[in-house]
């Protein structure tokens, strides 16, 4: 494993960052221990003080941290600003939120009082991915460290610009060494980690096989843990829906980071009376989205993050044509520099075939067609992942018949599926276990501790 910045417009390395070392790792362990010791007993005015100024700074340096994204993951810089604006909106909203979700809770009881209070854990170690490389550890950093626990962050190889520009960014805020540390590890330093007892708790946002594996390490030694792992999405359009408004979203969804997004449409059921201007519509308007450097301004759609996922994604659509899927546009990888995919299109893709039983992880959308409700129920369940669905119709009980039926973490009617500062996000299946976001996120890593008082 090698920690590399590579640019993904060019494919050219950027720069390469040394490994921890042992010893460092049982370093910065300790130091978070000692600094969680002193940082959970801040009063919590002053620690979501101290989020707050992430926030301000986020919104300082956002031109900046959307370039390292663009240069380091493929990001467009418009998506880039618009991620670290996100990232100080989840800084705020817990700054000024987690007094309420925090506070204790008074219950009845046989005594003379009993209540539950929230007190941190201790050190969590964060395993983020490259996809938001801000957005993900921010969304969990921000409810962690107003809580009173601290972190260690593992990022992913192929974002540690991004990894550093973090942990920079929280000391220029002004927190403490060691309530926040970079860590550049290989997947048994991880281990290492979580098996150690000062690390209190895991995080992991990644690939459902890697999500297993970190599961297992964690179960093993009794670790409190969020999985939020990869998504399948389902976009069901009845033939009452708004067309235009759900043909804007579609592309929004499938394309928004270049298509790598877990939560993004993937699968796009369309009722049979209007499918073919559904079909006709999305392609359109893929066929329209401008690719190219997603530092440049107006670009749409840059190059996915790495060489092999560019390949994976490309390998994934060949073998679904192969098995009788047509591609309506793109499809081929485009004669140019750099690790780009064309927006694509694919319908008739049979069961078993990647475009239908994968996740394709990139700007590829699959196209199916169904007649009736339970038709529509069924093709959105037949996947071992269960994130986020959308469902557009104008049909108020059906809206609420498929929002009962669908498995999943979440489904939006009539909107695009996202995470919100607001709104508890996670999935069921192999989508993950556990919640972030919302008052429900911050309890994930807290000891919701019982208190009895006698009479």
């Amino acid at each position: 494993m090698k920690y590399e910045s590579v640019d993904p417009a060019t494919g050219r390395p950027v720069e390469r960052f040394a490994m921890a070392t042992n010893p460092e790792l049982e370093q910065a362990i300790a130091a978070a221990a000692s600094a969680f010791i002193a940082w959970r007993e801040r009063p919590l005015a002053v620690r979501t003080g101290f989020v707050s100024r992430i926030a301000d700074l986020l919104e300082e340096r956002a031109a900046e941290l959307a370039g390292v994204m663009a240069t380091e993951m493929g990001k467009p810089v418009a998506e880039g600003k618009a991620e670290v604006g996100k990232c100080a909106w989840v800084c705020r909203y817990y700054a000024e939120h987690a007094a309420a979700f925090l506070a204790q809770v008074h219950k009845e009881s046989d005594g003379a009082g009993a209540w539950v209070r929230h007190d941190p854990l201790g050190p969590i170690l964060a395993i983020m991915p490259w996809n938001f490389p801000f957005w993900q550890f921010f969304r969990f950093a921000a409810p962690a460290l107003a809580a009173g626990n601290v972190t260690l962050l593992k990022h992913s190889p192929n974002t540690p610009r991004c990894a550093r520009r973090i942990e920079q960014l929280v000391l220029e805020a002004g927190l403490p060494e060691g309530v926040v540390r970079n860590l550049f590890l290989t997947d048994g330093q991880a281990a290492t980690a979580i098996a150690d007892p000062r690390v209190r708790g895991v995080t992991f946002t990644g690939s459902t096989a890697g999500g297993k594996q970190v599961a297992a390490v964690a179960g093993a030694h009794m670790k409190p843990i969020v999985l939020e792992l990869g998504g399948s999405d389902p976009f069901i359009v009845f033939d009452d829906a708004d067309l235009d408004r759900a043909l804007e979203t579609a592309v929004t969804s499938r394309c928004l980071n270049n298509g790598q997004s877990c939560i993004a449409a993937k699968r796009f059921l369309v009722q049979g009376s209007v499918f073919d201007d559904f079909r006709d519509g999305l392609v359109e308007r893929m066929r329209s989205l401008v690719m190219g450097d997603p530092s440049e301004p107006g670009v749409q759609l840059g190059p996915l993050a790495r060489r092999d996922l560019r390949d994976r994604l490309a390998e994934q659509v060949t073998r679904s044509i192969a098995a009788g899927a047509q591609a309506l546009c793109g499809g081929t990888v485009p004669d140019r520099d750099g690790f780009y995919y064309p927006a694509t299109v694919l319908v008739d893709a049979p069961p078993g075939s990647p475009a239908a039983a994968e996740e394709l992880f990139g700007p590829v959308a699959t196209l199916f067609c169904f007649e009736t409700e339970d038709d529509a129920v069924a093709g959105a369940n037949a996947t071992g992942y269960g994130l986020g669905a959308g469902v557009w119709t104008a049909d108020r009980n059906r809206a609420e018949r498929m929002v009962r039926d669908i498995e999943s973490g979440a489904v939006f009617v009539n909107g695009l599926v996202k995470s919100d500062p607001r709104l508890p996000f996670g999935g069921v299946k192999d989508s993950g276990h556990g919640r972030e976001l919302g008052r429900e996120g911050m309890l994930e890593f807290v000891n919701r501790k019982t208190v009895w008082i006698g009479p």
